[in-house]
């Protein structure tokens, strides 16, 4: 097998999302938007204005972190936001840090009460 050249294949690079606006996934499960000041070949990446967002059902807020630099590993998914479009759905409703740390919570509790309830159940082998 033969490599026919880099023409081949159509490349993709973040050098074409410099000085854009951007959505970070990380591993986590965390989203960060920010502008993309620089980048590497390992992913490495550096975010201007960036914030992190917090969405917990139709709740969301925007907790500010400002230059943040992130290591490649950690990134799951790298996406250019369109400047034209709402980056939310008009129904969702932006509150405090606060509110969102309780709404968390909330929903942390709800998912192990759900897990506790499985488990109490599962005597009855419904399968």
């Amino acid at each position: 097998m033969s490599w026919a050249g880099p023409d081949t294949f159509p490349a993709t690079s973040l050098a074409d999302n410099l000085d854009k606006k951007l959505l970070v996934i990380l591993r986590d499960g965390r989203k960060l938007v920010g502008i993309l000041r620089s980048f590497d070949q390992f992913a490495n990446v550096v975010l201007e204005r960036s914030i992190e967002r917090i969405i917990v059902g139709e709740l969301f807020c925007d907790l500010p972190l400002g230059l943040y630099v992130i290591r490649g590993e950690n990134v799951v998914l790298i996406g250019e936001l369109d400047p034209d479009k709402d980056e939310l759905p008009s129904h969702m409703v932006k509150v405090s840090p606060a509110d969102i740390r309780r709404a968390q919570k909330a929903e942390r509790d709800a998912t192990e009460l759900k897990g506790t309830m499985r488990k109490r159940m599962e005597f009855l082998d419904l399968d």
